[in-house]
């Protein structure tokens, strides 16, 4: 959810509706394709109190998300920061994470400090506040949105 929330609010609320659009896109396939593909000496998708699936992890210091490309990088780095977090407060000292991008042969390093964990506690809270309302959030008519699983829903 909070990979949602960077990206649009409305599918964020739709997702949490189980209005789920993503069965039938080509680009989720990919994602997943590459997934499968990718790191495959690694123990992939650790699942966590039945919440938050990590794409993988080195002795449970350095959290590792797979990405296709760095589109919608901030999505994911927060969402990276969200796990490290979580695995904290269950006491684990995770050191970092790191944004895998298989296509484009690149990496980058994911910290989550003091200053961030209070903005991650604020969008917590605002996910929570978009998922009790009874309406979904407006359309955001971003470029993005042309490509999305749920752009029927939302324009047609």
């Amino acid at each position: 959810m909070v990979y949602y929330y960077f990206i649009c609010k409305r599918k964020l609320w739709y997702f949490n509706k189980d209005v789920n659009m993503e069965f039938n896109s080509e680009l989720v396939e990919i994602g997943k394709v590459i997934d499968e593909n990718s790191y495959s000496r690694e123990r992939k998708s650790i699942m966590i109190d039945e919440t938050i699936n990590i794409d993988f992890i080195k002795d449970w210091k350095i959290i590792h998300e797979v990405k296709k490309s760095r589109k919608l990088d901030i999505a994911g780095k927060w969402q990276l920061k969200y796990y490290i977090w979580i695995l904290r407060n269950k006491g684990l000292i995770v050191e970092k994470g790191i944004m895998d991008y298989p296509l484009l042969r690149k990496r980058e390093e994911i910290f989550l400090d003091k200053k961030e964990e209070i903005e991650l506690i604020e969008v917590l809270e605002n996910i929570k506040l978009i998922l009790e309302s009874n309406l979904p959030p407006e359309v955001i008519n971003k470029n993005f949105c042309k490509k999305c699983s749920y752009y029927e829903l939302c324009y047609i």
